[in-house]
């Protein structure tokens, strides 16, 4: 078992035992109608070419997806929901572990999130990453990914509980959300390792990721 998966597992058990059952059954329940839905098949996958993106760091810079290839062999970028859910700080901390060593094999990380530019330096600094976190307002390029969806309306007041306040993290109006996705792309633009999932409590193993990339070079 990696360490992420047993972190997630270990998180999971946290949860259950303090979380409400009924809640957590709605919880279920809404990830499960996500899952029916097989929204994951309308996202780009391997051997489609990924659209550019020019998206604010976590200070306002503007990071382009295409000159980051100009400069890396390789760009891993990872989608996911905001500095709120524990899953992602998991995953995002799984892959500052292996930031070094996809350095080392000529590729450049980026994490993309809906979150604020603030919400993304709280990510960063909260998590401690040395990547970059760059901030997608109203999911633009998610969408082109073809990764979004809206988080069920059961489910709002449940987070508001959990005080996560969607909107004004993402500082803008819907609750729109990207599936947790992690793309490998090269130099030519074109996706060589894709993860979507609709649960998101399914996450990208990093050593996949280093994987994907060894077996291109």
């Amino acid at each position: 078992m990696s360490r992420l998966i047993e972190e997630i597992k270990n998180y999971q058990e946290a949860f259950k035992k303090k979380a409400p059952l009924e809640i957590q059954e709605i919880m279920l329940k809404a990830t499960k109608k996500l899952e029916e839905q097989s929204i994951s098949k309308n996202a780009l996958k391997v051997g489609d070419k990924a659209p550019d993106m020019k998206l604010p760091n976590a200070v306002g810079k503007e990071v382009s997806l295409y000159e980051t290839l100009e400069e890396n062999d390789f760009a891993v970028v990872s989608f996911y929901r905001g500095v709120w859910c524990s899953y992602c700080n998991l995953e995002l901390k799984a892959l500052q572990e292996k930031n070094e060593e996809l350095i080392s094999l000529g590729a450049k990380l980026l994490a993309v999130s809906p979150q604020s530019p603030d919400a993304s330096l709280s990510t960063k600094e909260k998590n401690e990453l040395a990547f970059e976190v760059l901030s997608d307002n109203e999911n633009v390029i998610a969408k082109e990914y073809g990764l979004v969806f809206s988080l069920a309306e059961e489910l709002r007041p449940i987070y508001l509980s959990f005080n996560i306040d969607i909107p004004a993290n993402n500082d803008e109006d819907s609750y729109e959300l990207p599936m947790p996705a992690t793309y490998v792309i090269n130099k030519n633009k074109e996706i060589i390792f894709s993860f979507v999932n609709e649960d998101y409590t399914k996450r990208c193993e990093p050593q996949d990721v280093v994987d994907a990339i060894k077996a291109a070079k």
